[in-house]
């Protein structure tokens, strides 16, 4: 069993960074995938990176250039957010993504506010 502990939302004005961390607790394996989506109010849950234990990154266009992904020894998960946006504010949700034999199967944290004022 994973747990997924995120912390770093909050309130910036529009221009502003803030970096989110996401802490796993239980066994990590060498092909789980872990990254970050985002819900705003009324819109679907979105993929906004991810990162593998080889450090592959992946973005949805929208944050290229201005999020970053990195992911530490310990398997902590970071998303540094630059140029923030009224756009991007949302709900982030870690994600822990694991191959099993049935397909896959995804953890989720409880998910970290994040508003942009303009």
């Amino acid at each position: 069993q994973v747990q997924l502990v995120e912390s770093g939302g909050g309130l910036v004005q529009a221009g502003g960074s803030l970096r989110l961390s996401c802490a796993p607790s239980g066994s990590i394996f060498s092909n789980d995938v872990m990254g970050w989506y985002r819900q705003a109010p009324g819109k679907q849950r979105e993929l906004v990176a991810t990162i593998t234990r080889g450090a592959a990154t992946n973005y949805v266009d929208s944050v290229k250039g201005r999020f970053t992904i990195t992911r530490d020894a310990k398997n902590t998960v970071y998303l540094q957010m630059n140029s923030l946006k009224p756009e991007d504010t949302a709900v982030y949700y870690c994600n822990l993504e694991r191959i099993v034999l049935a397909g896959k199967y995804a953890y989720w944290g409880q998910g970290t506010q994040v508003t942009v004022s303009s």
